[in-house]
């Protein structure tokens, strides 16, 4: 397949065509407040951070998310805990500061639902290192949302992340494909990404009763959504791996 990647600081009459592009993400997945908030910003107001691929026919394949932020600085350094939500957070802050950044983050990776299985995943993710290296990076981070991480919502995280197969490789598809970029995993975030929502929102997202006290296996959900039904909320903290790529 013949395609073209440009971004959307070259392309920007292309802004439209992006955000339409379909996507296969369960809706409860876009209802953390804090990428609520800032995911909608970035090709606005890093257009050189968003990536995306076209076929022949002009039509938008998949497109990739990146931001760029201060990690070795007071008060940093480590990657954090809030993974997905805390980067963000430091990006935008750094941007409005105008502090100058280190590192480049991952934020997102998406294709069309009928281009999946084609390997675009991994092409972006190229394009994304060589996006970043060509803006005078070393490395790029990623809170990784591993893929086949829903089908075991109760295996802890820290042993899912470092299950390899025999080749060495990572167990999941998703950690593979940042592994075979030349990603290591550095650590888990615990807290990357967290929907806390009334039952009836929880119900009309899933379809799910969620009327019983305890942990709720939600179709997509990496790990189970704790559910409270005597106080009228159900809170789901998601996981992620960090993993860091050298450029």
């Amino acid at each position: 397949m013949e395609l073209k990647v440009s971004s959307l600081a070259a392309r920007p009459e292309m802004l439209g065509a992006v955000l339409d592009m379909p996507d296969t993400w369960a809706t409860f997945t876009t209802e953390d407040p804090v990428g609520d908030s800032h995911y909608g910003r970035i090709p606005t107001e890093l257009p050189e951070y968003v990536l995306f691929a076209e076929n022949e026919h002009g039509e938008i394949l998949a497109h990739a998310y990146s931001v760029p932020f201060r990690l070795h600085t007071e008060g940093r350094g480590e990657l954090p805990d809030r993974g997905w939500d805390q980067v963000l957070v430091w990006a935008f802050a750094d941007l409005r500061r105008g502090v100058r950044p280190d590192t480049v983050s991952a934020i997102s990776i998406v294709v069309h639902p009928d281009a999946q299985g084609l390997g675009l995943s991994g092409r972006m993710l190229a394009a994304m290192r060589d996006n970043a290296r060509a803006h005078g990076f070393t490395e790029v981070v990623a809170p990784v949302r591993p893929s086949a991480k829903h089908l075991e919502p109760h295996t802890p995280i820290e042993e899912y992340a470092h299950r390899v197969r025999e080749d060495g490789l990572p167990y999941d598809p998703w950690l593979r494909v940042h592994a075979r970029a030349g990603a290591t995993v550095v650590r888990v975030a615990p807290a990357s990404m967290t929907v806390a929502a009334s039952l009836a929102e929880w119900r009309g997202w899933t379809g799910l009763p969620f009327d019983a006290q305890g942990d709720i296996e939600v179709p997509g959900a990496l790990v189970p959504v704790r559910c409270e039904p005597e106080r009228g909320y159900a809170v789901y903290v998601e996981p992620n791996v960090w993993m860091r790529h050298r450029l």
